[in-house]
């Protein structure tokens, strides 16, 4: 497999290298053999290039089976760039599944305990415009007392992103799938959200399978999430479920995050750069080292790898016995180890 590291800005220089750290480690274990390719992004990126998402960086990504994205948002970015990264990289390599995971810990404070949960939300259609549209804006002011934003939703990518979901669902032990969305409200656009997950529903037998309104969604989550399993939604609804579950758990440095195409993916945490604690070895890695797991494990699913799923099982069980150890853990989370301590106990652990 050939999977490229891109460390991003500030503390994606420290915690990139843990995660790519384990995943060796578990390569290593299971004899999964993997070609590493480092590609300059954000700050590096303009600083070798002129551009945060240089020219050669995307050509390089296109010969890649996935790659490690470290966390975007260097304050010090020219205004006037070409390309802030996230959306242009998931619009060109057509990136449309955010699969977003949230778990609960015994030692680690929570809202909850027993939350075991993966969003899927759709990123390259709904009112997030930029993804939508080839050119201009998806919203617009004809004069100055009104405002009008467009929601874009198609049979593809309602389809490919429930296809995505079921397919996560089938291998969980609850195999059980909630589309989320406001059909009863919204019936055009909702209702073929809905409709779409209706008809791969009937492909997946195995999986249970019900939906629910996004307003009652938000309110079950917070108040019962464990029944919960696999949840698909659209692109903006998903955008808030994602970041409320993980409230549920602990934050966002709990927060490991996987965006897939049909042939590519990219690993990337949901918390962003915290210039704040930037060289300090003190950021805590979980999220990085978690979303390189997921890269693993979607790789050996999609490419039938053996290899791939062991390792990726490998990293997750390493990651459980390091957290309930609480020996090599980071402040935020109770502990008082280095960022790197962290990584290297992870990989120990493998």
């Amino acid at each position: 497999m050939k999977i490229g590291i891109l460390l991003g800005d500030d503390i994606g220089l420290e915690v990139v290298p843990e995660c790519v750290k384990v995943i060796k480690a578990a390569a290593a274990k299971t004899g999964l053999a993997i070609e590493w390719q480092e590609l300059p992004i954000g700050k590096r990126g303009h600083e070798l290039h002129g551009n945060t998402l240089p020219d050669v960086t995307g050509r390089a990504l296109e010969r890649c089976d996935g790659w490690i994205m470290g966390p975007i948002g260097h304050a010090a970015y020219p205004r006037n760039d070409p390309a802030w990264v996230m959306p242009p990289v998931r619009k060109r390599f057509q990136l449309f599944a955010s699969i977003k995971p949230v778990k609960s810990y015994l030692n680690i404070p929570s809202v909850h305990k027993g939350v075991d949960i993966v969003f899927v939300r759709e990123v390259n259609e709904g009112m997030m415009s930029s993804g939508v549209v080839v050119a201009g804006s998806g919203e617009f002011r004809p004069n100055d007392e009104v405002s009008v934003g467009m929601r874009v939703i198609t049979r593809k990518g309602a389809n490919r992103v429930a296809r995505e979901a079921f397919e996560i669902a089938r291998t969980r032990p609850k195999k059980r799938m909630t589309a989320v969305h406001k059909e009863p409200v919204y019936r055009i656009c909702c209702g073929m959200f809905a409709e779409e997950c209706r008809k791969v529903a009937k492909e997946f037998p195995d999986v249970a399978f019900d939906e629910v309104n996004i307003d009652s969604m938000a309110m079950k989550l917070v108040m019962n999430p464990q029944p919960y399993d696999v949840i698909v939604t659209s692109n903006q609804f998903g955008d808030i479920l994602t970041d409320e579950g993980a409230g549920l758990v602990g934050g966002l440095g709990l927060a490991p995050g996987l965006c897939a195409g049909e042939r590519q993916a990219m690993a990337q945490a949901t918390h962003g750069s915290a210039p704040d604690i930037a060289g300090r070895n003190i950021a805590n890695p979980y999220a990085m080292i978690m979303s390189g797991q997921m890269l693993i494990e979607w790789l050996g699913r999609k490419r039938n790898e053996p290899k791939a799923a062991r390792a990726a099982k490998l990293i997750d069980a390493a990651m459980d016995n390091v957290i309930a150890e609480a020996k090599h853990l980071t402040a935020d989370l109770g502990g008082r180890a280095s960022t790197k301590a962290m990584g290297d106990a992870v990989a120990a652990a493998v």
